[in-house]
């Protein structure tokens, strides 16, 4: 792939596109491909994480390192961004990351995220109010759920019954 290919394949990444083509060339610069043959690991979980991983041919399944009720396993197909936040801070794989076919991801190290994004403030600063917008976000429905579940496990009133 030529570079206005590889920026092209980093705009469809939502994650990505928020930080415009100029800083996108610069990842594409330095982004690093690699293949992975079927059954090949990209990670364990419990490894450190200094980057992302980019989907961009074939599908990887992910495992969760700790049994998790319910959730067996994930498949993530291309275009889905792997890591994110590994990208801004230090972290480790929750899952265990499997080629199910040929694949090619596409890593970006936390070190160049974060140069591309030092050179291009504007850029950050709108990184960070879309991550700031979906903070808020989770905390909206995390605050839903926790009224739900506590709405279950209250006692239920019952008129008669001493409860007034």
């Amino acid at each position: 792939m030529g570079i206005e290919e590889d920026i092209g394949f980093f705009e469809r990444v939502p994650m990505f596109s928020l930080l415009g083509r100029p800083a996108l060339r610069i990842l594409a610069i330095g982004a690093e491909s690699q293949y992975l043959q079927s059954g090949a690991v990209l990670f364990n979980a419990g490894d450190p994480a200094d980057g992302g991983y980019i989907i961009q041919e074939g599908s990887l399944t992910l495992e969760p390192g700790t049994p998790t009720e319910g959730i067996v396993e994930l498949i993530a197909g291309p275009g889905t961004l792997l890591g994110e936040l590994a990208l801004l801070t230090d972290t480790v794989r929750p899952a265990t990351a499997s080629a199910l076919e040929p694949t090619i991801v596409v890593r970006v190290s936390r070190s160049l995220f974060l140069k591309t994004l030092e050179g291009y403030p504007a850029a950050a600063k709108k990184l960070r109010d879309t991550m700031s917008a979906r903070v808020d976000q989770w905390t909206r429905e995390i605050a839903n759920v926790r009224r739900v579940l506590d709405t279950r496990d209250a006692p239920s009133f019952r008129p008669g019954r001493g409860d007034n």
